[in-house]
């Protein structure tokens, strides 16, 4: 089936529209919070920068404490219901983000990046872990590619929505609330079209507290040869996204000094590329895992990512008014700079579909929506060492095309390791002929 075809069937569709609407309404509060403390919450460089990179660490802290335990509860009860409790609780904390917006607390918007994580830690296990029940073999790519598309066209028109909606004057904070609690209602909407999925394991006993379990999922996901070192990849891809995704605001105000629509514009680069490159992953690839592209991915990001280090845009006078997007692009090297980004994003979707596919179909059935969650671990650990490092980085005085130069050379090195690894276990074969097991 193609994935136009894929996409009017009610059993993909509906579980698309619901994380796509998610996906949307999440980034709608964070990128209207980015612009608060980039354009009001902070008037000095650096504090932008770690204010922003603090708020992405809280973000995804949840995930390291609950994504364990959410796995386990995705395994044991019917997921379609899951989901819509899931969204239930988003509407919530909605209504809480619409209050802080309208009371202007930076404090408490910040807090209840908290509760979005956590939502988002106990949404993502059930996702990945139903999409193979409700697929068939054959469109199990084409799905992921189509998921993960979705999930950065949905970035991206949230940051976009949410940069215009928090610049609105004066009414913009109550503008973004009132956004935020209708996108969760039309995403528990969405939610009640999934179809129902036999449950995968109800004879498991969920853990009383949440981190217990955090080493299980593990030592599932080593039990398949390849698993784990798909596994791995895939933290890096958000390592190396985490790393670039909260400095782009800082990059675009402090380095090519422009102004939010630049911020904006560099956003839209990264996040259409990274969509772009995960439906050309699923068109490459057929109906097989595809592992080389993983290593084409690789050496893209690499070779793209030193781009901001090579191409330092226009010097900047001390003081200078902020450019707009016609302006910063006038010169060549911020012309570049805006190629690589997006050179950078189209490989970050190759690199990514095929890993996450194989993680997938590659867990055994009662024990996937572990396998995922502990991924999501790995994920939230590689992240927040990102931020960690992005903070080190900045405090010891590396200039942002600096940091982003080393991350991609770390990049090389790492995931061509990981691609090697990948390489020894890989067949082009679909689940019912051996690779894709359930």
């Amino acid at each position: 089936m193609t994935q136009l075809g894929l996409l009017r069937t009610r059993r993909f569709s509906a579980l698309f529209t619901t994380q796509f609407l998610g996906a949307f309404n999440d980034n709608v509060y964070k990128n209207a919070l980015i612009i608060f403390i980039t354009f009001e919450a902070a008037r000095d460089a650096a504090a932008r920068a770690m204010l922003v990179t603090l708020s992405a660490g809280v973000f995804i802290l949840p995930f390291m404490l609950f994504s364990a335990w959410a796995g386990q509860i995705a395994d044991k009860l019917e997921k379609a219901a899951l989901i819509r409790a899931v969204k239930l609780a988003e509407i919530a904390i909605m209504l809480m983000a619409a209050i802080a917006f309208a009371l202007g607390s930076l404090n408490m918007l910040i807090a209840l990046l908290f509760l979005m994580g956590t939502q988002s830690a106990f949404f993502g296990p059930i996702k990945y872990g139903i999409l193979p029940q409700l697929l068939d073999d054959t469109e199990l790519v084409a799905g992921n590619g189509l998921i993960q598309m979705a999930t950065f066209a949905a970035i991206l028109i949230g940051m976009i929505l949410g940069g215009k909606l928090a610049a609105i004057p004066a009414s913009g904070p109550l503008v973004v609330g009132g956004a935020v609690i209708a996108l969760a209602l039309l995403g528990w909407l969405a939610s009640l079209g999934v179809p129902r999925v036999s449950a995968a394991e109800p004879a498991l006993r969920v853990d009383r507290g949440p981190w217990s379990s955090m080493f299980t999922g593990m030592a599932y996901a080593r039990e398949t040869p390849g698993v784990l070192a798909a596994v791995l990849g895939v933290s890096w891809f958000w390592f190396l996204g985490a790393t670039f995704i909260q400095l782009l605001p800082a990059y675009g105000r402090d380095t090519l000094n422009g102004d939010p629509n630049v911020i904006i514009m560099l956003l839209t680069c990264f996040t259409i590329g990274i969509g772009v490159g995960a439906l050309l992953c699923a068109w490459l690839s057929g109906k097989k895992i595809n592992l080389h592209l993983v290593s084409a991915g690789a050496i893209g990001m690499t070779v793209f990512g030193l781009g901001p280090l090579f191409f330092l845009g226009a010097p900047q006078e001390t003081g200078a008014a902020l450019q707009g997007i016609t302006e910063v692009l006038a010169h060549p090297g911020n012309q570049a700079v805006i190629v690589s980004f997006i050179g950078l994003a189209v490989s970050g979707g190759v690199f990514i579909v095929p890993l996450y596919t194989y993680v997938q179909v590659n867990s055994a059935l009662p024990r996937r929506s572990r396998v995922i969650a502990a991924n999501n671990i790995i994920n939230s650990l590689f992240m927040v060492v990102s931020a960690l490092l992005t903070l080190g980085a900045l405090g010891v005085g590396m200039s942002i095309p600096q940091i982003f130069a080393a991350v991609a050379v770390l990049n090389l090195i790492y995931t061509l390791i990981v691609a090697r690894a990948l390489t020894r276990f890989e067949s082009r074969q679909p689940r019912d002929e051996g690779l894709l097991r359930k």
